[in-house]
């Protein structure tokens, strides 16, 4: 996918508010120039941003389905994929959870500067946030599936849609919870790399719990 094929694959997509590619744009910008400072991205994907960052992030909305999109929240938000593209491209309110500062303070700036008043960052592991119930739970490269759904279960409900980039790794971690989970797991393919895949889950609970 090049970088043109990128942009205008979000501009057919029927959800995105006609401000959300200059947002895009900006937000952009923004991580580049910050990862001058700290590593936030790799320098190899920067010509490749729009396919490898924003689409890559972009596609996870079109998995939803038509599925409540609010609140969500995005476990290990880093640069900010996906959370803050899903939060320019709905506008709906996003939590973004980053435990390493420089980063947390990154993003608080960003969505600032980005006038995304619905965002919230928590600066800080997910087991110190507060309780609450989610409609969707994302995390890119945030821990093998075991762990993440130990961790972010308790922020879930039978309805909430799990959103989760996996990389090559995608069903041999699935196998890996078979025994302790179960609800309705999909492997979606990556629209942006042949060698990724993406879990969608619903209905997720512990074996052995109602």
């Amino acid at each position: 996918m090049t970088e043109d094929d990128a942009k205008a694959w979000l501009k057919a997509l029927p959800y995105v508010p006609p401000e959300a590619m200059e947002r895009l744009d900006q937000f952009r910008a923004m991580v580049i120039a910050e990862s001058a400072n700290q590593n936030l991205i790799s320098a190899a994907t920067i010509d490749h941003f729009w396919a490898r960052h924003i689409v890559d992030s972009a596609q996870l909305l079109v998995m939803l389905g038509g599925a409540k999109v609010d609140p969500w929240l995005d476990l290990g938000t880093g640069a900010g994929f996906p959370g803050v593209v899903a939060a320019i491209l709905t506008g709906k309110p996003v939590t973004l959870v980053e435990s390493r500062r420089r980063r947390s303070d990154f993003l608080a700036q960003a969505a600032d500067a980005l006038g995304l008043s619905a965002v919230s960052v928590h600066a800080g592991r997910l087991e110190t946030l507060a309780m609450a119930r989610f409609a969707v739970i994302s995390a890119r490269a945030f821990a093998p599936l075991p762990k993440l759904l130990d961790l972010a279960h308790r922020f879930s409900t039978n309805g909430t849609v799990w959103l989760l980039p996996k990389g090559k790794s995608a069903a041999e971690e699935l196998e890996s919870i078979r025994a302790s989970w179960q609800g309705t797991f999909h492997v979606k393919q990556s629209i942006t790399d042949d060698n990724a895949a993406i879990i969608v889950a619903r209905g997720v609970k512990r074996v052995g719990k109602r």
